[in-house]
């Protein structure tokens, strides 16, 4: 494949890109290098990269020849591959293109995770922040199967904490459970105030009341 000049929209989406090499680094942990390749036939090089340290490379860095193979496969998602880097380091590494708008490869997402680290340590990298420091909260995530299963579990979930509240005054909870699940935008969607109303066993019409006042104290 010929490489060529990037715009600058090709750029912007490169740009977009970083906050997602930011967030597989933070979920697969230190022994994870996550690198955001350019394509732009001027400087085809690294514009991201998170955990450099496992290669010893930084922004600027060259492209790789075996990422330049990758591209002409055809694949826009690569199989996973061994490789080894120039500190010896043996790496399962996966490729993926990103293209543009016309369909053209404007860059690279590589994922090299390092083989050779203890698997004490990886596993510990991957604990999630709640489980190492007392002072973060855990907060379960639903992952509901459909939309009535999300509604349902997210007023579930306002209600017990607001409940779960002594701070809050009993004759100001439903109110404030209302409050809370308008501010997610749970009345955006269709019939919300009548399933609303049914789980937390209080009239529509008292919804619409607390919506109202809502609204008018914007």
């Amino acid at each position: 494949m010929k490489l060529q000049e990037l715009s600058q929209s090709d750029f912007d989406i490169l740009k977009a890109m970083e906050n997602v090499v930011d967030g597989i680094a933070a979920m697969y942990g230190e022994h994870t290098e996550v690198v955001l390749h350019s394509l732009d036939v001027r400087d085809p090089s690294v514009v991201k990269i998170a955990n450099g340290h496992i290669t010893g490379r930084s922004v600027g860095a060259p492209i790789t020849n075996l990422a330049m193979l990758k591209l002409k496969t055809g694949q826009d998602v690569s199989a996973s591959y061994l490789t080894k880097c120039a500190n010896g380091k043996t790496l399962r590494s996966t490729t993926t293109v990103i293209r543009n708008g016309q369909n053209r490869a404007i860059g690279l997402l590589c994922i090299n995770s390092d083989m050779d680290a203890p698997l004490q340590s990886v596993l510990r990298s991957m604990m999630p922040d709640s489980m190492v420091s007392p002072e973060v909260t855990q907060s379960p995530e639903v992952f509901a199967r459909n939309i009535d299963e999300a509604l349902h579990s997210t007023i579930d979930g306002v209600a017990a904490d607001v409940r779960g509240n002594s701070d809050i005054p009993q004759s100001k909870k439903s109110r404030e459970i209302v409050t809370q699940l308008y501010e997610l935008g749970i009345f955006e969607l269709k019939d919300s105030a009548q399933v609303a109303a049914t789980r937390l066993d209080i009239s529509v019409h008292s919804i619409y009341r607390y919506l109202r006042e809502i609204k008018a104290n914007l």
